[in-house]
């Protein structure tokens, strides 16, 4: 059952968020060693890895991955670990390691078993922040997607989709890995993806409402928090 934090701004959304995560990771670095934070592309969270680059916590302990990507040159103006490596990656995060979700363009199928793999070997991830599309996808777990019953279902810790409705092949990691989390969150603005949002709630049709899987009335313990700005 996903709890939700509601702001009156974006400004409050994104500092309250920032500072949630830093102390969510500070305690996994002390509790482990090293904290593990999935990240999501898009605008939404541009401002909110802006002020988490700034955070003060030990950085060279914190490995930064994304949810989903694109399959593209990490060049290409839509990829995501180019966005993250500019924006979050800066600043005091500069001393972060980075796992990418692309390490080669040549063979898709091989890459995927490789990151699938490496995946897996890694531990709980301390924060996953994820975000929602308007037609409740989220990571890219796309309902359009051939895909999508794979993606929620498949023990793999990634999996290739290719939604119909948005550009780009892509890599996203599958509901089972990203449900192994100390703390996860759906971070979302305005009216529109609100109401989607508690659409998916209710609805128990993962297939139709993939981001119902984190935040749907039946998640249990499993589920992830909403938060929230007009």
């Amino acid at each position: 059952m996903s709890d939700w934090h509601i702001f009156a701004d974006r400004p409050a959304l994104e500092a309250a968020l920032a500072a949630e995560v830093a102390t969510r990771l500070a305690q996994g670095i002390a509790q482990r060693g090293k904290a593990h934070l999935v990240v999501s592309g898009g605008s939404t969270p541009l401002q909110l890895f802006s002020l988490l680059s700034q955070t003060d916590i030990d950085w060279t302990k914190v490995v930064v991955l994304l949810a989903d990507e694109r399959w593209v040159d990490v060049e290409h103006d839509d990829s995501n670990e180019r966005m993250v490596r500019s924006v979050l990656l800066s600043g005091r995060a500069a001393d972060a390691e980075f796992f990418s979700l692309v390490p080669a363009l040549d063979d898709a199928k091989v890459n995927v078993s490789s990151v699938s793999r490496a995946l897996l070997s890694m531990p709980r991830f301390d924060v996953v922040i994820l975000g929602m599309g308007e037609d409740a996808h989220t990571a890219s777990l796309f309902p359009c997607s051939e895909e999508i019953a794979e993606g929620l279902k498949t023990d793999q810790g990634a999996l290739i989709t290719r939604p119909t409705t948005a550009p780009h092949q892509r890599i996203s990691l599958s509901k089972q890995r990203l449900q192994n989390t100390e703390y996860g969150v759906v971070h979302i603005v305005g009216e529109k993806k609100r109401s989607v949002a508690e659409q998916a709630i209710r609805s128990s049709d993962e297939l139709a409402y993939p981001v119902s899987a984190f935040i749907g009335d039946d998640t249990g313990a499993t589920g992830f928090d909403c938060w929230w700005a007009p």
